[in-house]
C-alpha cells in the first residue's frame, strides 16, 4: 500500500512530463500568453505555500520546503513579468509611429 508521500511524488512525476511535453509543443507565437499563465500558477502556489507554512501542525520541514516554494514561485512571477513586458516593448510603435519598424 504505497503512502500519500510517495502517490504525491509519483503525481509530481508525471505532472512534470505532461508539462514538458505540453510546453515543448508551443508556438513561440504564445509564449507570451504562457507566460501569463504560468504567473497564475505560480500566484496559486504562493498562497498555498503560505497556507501550508502558518497551519498549526506545520513541522520545519514543512517550513523550509514552503519557504523554498515561495521563494521559486515569486523568481519565476517576476521574471515572467519582466520578460513578458519586454516582449510588448517589442510591439510598440517606433518614434515615427508608421509601422513600429525601427531602423
Amino acid at each position: 500500500m504505497p503512502t500519500s508521500l510517495e502517490i504525491g511524488l509519483y503525481v509530481f512525476m508525471l505532472a512534470t512530463f505532461v508539462g514538458l511535453e505540453v510546453i515543448r509543443k508551443v508556438s513561440p507565437l504564445l509564449h507570451t500568453p504562457l507566460m501569463s499563465l504560468t504567473n497564475a500558477i505560480s500566484a496559486i502556489s504562493v498562497v498555498g505555500a503560505i497556507l501550508i507554512i502558518s497551519a498549526d501542525e506545520a513541522t520545519n520541514l514543512s517550513k523550509v520546503l514552503g519557504f523554498i516554494a515561495i521563494t521559486a514561485a515569486v523568481t519565476n512571477i517576476v521574471s515572467g513579468f519582466l520578460i513578458t513586458d519586454r516582449m510588448l516593448k517589442m510591439f510598440k510603435r517606433g518614434p515615427s509611429g508608421a509601422g513600429g519598424e525601427k531602423r
